[in-house]
């Protein structure tokens, strides 16, 4: 089964959290797709990353095109997987069978919409009946990420996401 990690952004949006993840993934040579939950969305985060002001990171959509040169792909369908990616990225509720096929996940969900933490216990719920191991993490004060708890594979079990 695969590794899923949920991120509950307290401190940081979105737009911090996810590139300062997107290099850590591309430093430890993962190639990575990142669901969005619309075509503009998926075009906010491209704007996004091109002018993150901490570096430029590689990355394109279905508007730039050549998936496969692609070490980030952005998109808003859940199935895409053009570039081959080991890690997968799901942002704002969004949800995707590649779960159940690539190696990692990580779930971000904003921690101040209530509805948005309703929904990622329910995705917890859900990855923990279908056998996956799960890391939850939440950020400190400080914006750094602590993990509060664990469940399944070799790790042993811990207190659900919330």
């Amino acid at each position: 089964m695969a590794r899923v990690d949920f991120y509950h952004l307290q401190k940081s949006s979105l737009e911090d959290a996810l590139p300062q993840l997107l290099t850590r993934a591309l430093g430890a040579g993962a190639r990575v797709v990142v669901v969005a939950a619309s075509e503009d969305r998926v075009e906010d985060l491209n704007t996004l990353l091109w002018s993150d002001r901490d570096g430029w990171l590689p990355h394109g959509s279905a508007r730039d095109g050549h998936a496969a040169d692609q070490p980030v792909w952005l998109t808003d369908i859940p199935t895409d997987n053009p570039n081959d990616a080991t890690l997968l990225i799901l942002t704002e509720g969004m949800d995707s069978p590649l779960v159940a096929t690539l190696p990692r996940t990580l779930d971000l969900f904003n921690g101040r919409d209530e509805a948005a933490v309703a929904a990622a216990r329910a995705r917890w719920k859900a990855r923990r009946e279908a056998g996956h191991t799960l890391h939850y993490w939440q950020q400190t004060d400080e914006g750094r990420w602590v993990e509060k708890a664990r469940q399944g594979g070799e790790d042993g079990d811990g207190a659900a996401a919330g």
